[in-house]
Formats: structure tokens, sequence, C-alpha cells
């Protein structure tokens, strides 16, 4: 995959931290996305941005070019994650959802385009259907931390499982503390034990 993503974080330096890693990795190769900010996804957080920067366009003729290579052969699963690819970072998430459906038929065991998939799942309101797909993706890779990090993020604002989301976050920190994705779950926890010792204080 070419780009990370990533949701809003629970507090507003984890939210920075994760905007500017998502930003400086955009046209990263090889690595599964992290969701983007979604703010109906999270009620919870008033005034979140809806997205961290405009949606990449569409080039009419690479998606042209790619639906007539998928279409002359169906086992081709370059052409289809590359498409998913396009309209996810167009933000046209049920047609990447289409094409990476049909990529994890052709290669199941792929975590990166299954991450993905889960998190375009996310950015259409279906957190439970996200949720499911990073299981998918984690039995294939359990130390996969881009997934585990999706899934503190996803159980955080689109499930309000703070409990869940920090034992996710607690994993990722386990297995790659100094890693972008460690940084950023170590914000995650922190903002958890803020937010719980807040409503503790009320």
């Amino acid at each position: 995959m070419r780009a990370d993503a990533i949701v809003f974080g629970i507090a507003g330096s984890l939210f920075g931290l994760i905007i500017g890693w998502v930003l400086g990795t955009q046209n990263a190769a090889g690595t599964a996305r992290l969701a983007a900010p979604v703010a109906q996804a999270a009620p919870a957080v008033p005034g979140a941005p809806a997205a961290a920067q405009p949606p990449a366009p569409l080039d009419p003729a690479r998606v042209q070019a790619l639906q007539t290579v998928a279409e002359k052969d169906p086992k081709n699963l370059e052409s289809r994650v590359q498409l998913g690819n396009l309209f996810f970072d167009a933000e046209q998430y049920p047609q990447s959802i289409a094409w990476y459906e049909q990529a994890i038929a052709l290669n199941p065991a792929d975590t990166n385009v299954s991450t993905d998939l889960g998190v375009a799942y996310y950015y259409t309101n279906q957190p439970d259907r996200a949720l499911a797909q990073f299981d998918k993706s984690l039995a294939s890779d359990p130390k996969h931390i881009k997934t585990l990090l999706n899934v503190g993020i996803v159980r955080a604002f689109g499930k309000n499982d703070l409990p869940g989301a920090a034992k996710a976050w607690e994993q990722v920190v386990a297995i790659s503390p100094d890693s972008p994705e460690g940084q950023a779950a170590k914000k995650g926890l922190e903002g958890v034990k803020n937010t719980s010792a807040g409503a503790a204080g009320k």
C-alpha cells in the first residue's frame, strides 16, 4: 500500500502527532493504511476535523487502464489493489471496498490489504465490520502493529471502548515501542489515562 492514515486520537497531542505522521508517510509503499479522522464516527470528540488533507484527485485514465486490466484478467491481484488504493486516496470508500474485497478474495493472507479494507469499512461507519476485518489481519500476522494501532483507534472512536483501545495500544508498545506506531500508541494510552482520571475526578 502507498498511504498510511490514522483515526483521530484521544488527546489533542495524539491527534497532532498522528496527523503529522500521516502527512509524512502519505506516499510510503508497502505499508497498511491507518484510519484518518472521521468526525461522524467520533461524536464524543467535539470539533474533530473531518479530514487531515483534501482527498487525492482521481486520474480517470489510470483508473480506466487498471479497470481494463482487471476485467481482462479476473486473477490479476495488483490491478485490484491499485484501484482500491486510488479510490481510498480519493475518499471514495465504497469503491475502494469493492476493489479491496476482490483483492482479498484472491489473496486472503495479505495483511496490508486486509487492514486497508478494515479502515475503509470504518470510514463507511461500519466499526464492527472494521474490527472483524482487523481480526482477520491479525490471524495472518498477530504482531502487525498498524493493524493493532487501528484496532485501538476504532475501539476508542467507533465503539467508545477505551479499555479495549488501551489493550490494543499496549500490544503495539510491547511489540515496537520506538516505532512511529509505538509512539502514537503511547500517546493514545496517555489520553486514555487522562480521560479516565478526568472522569474519576468529576
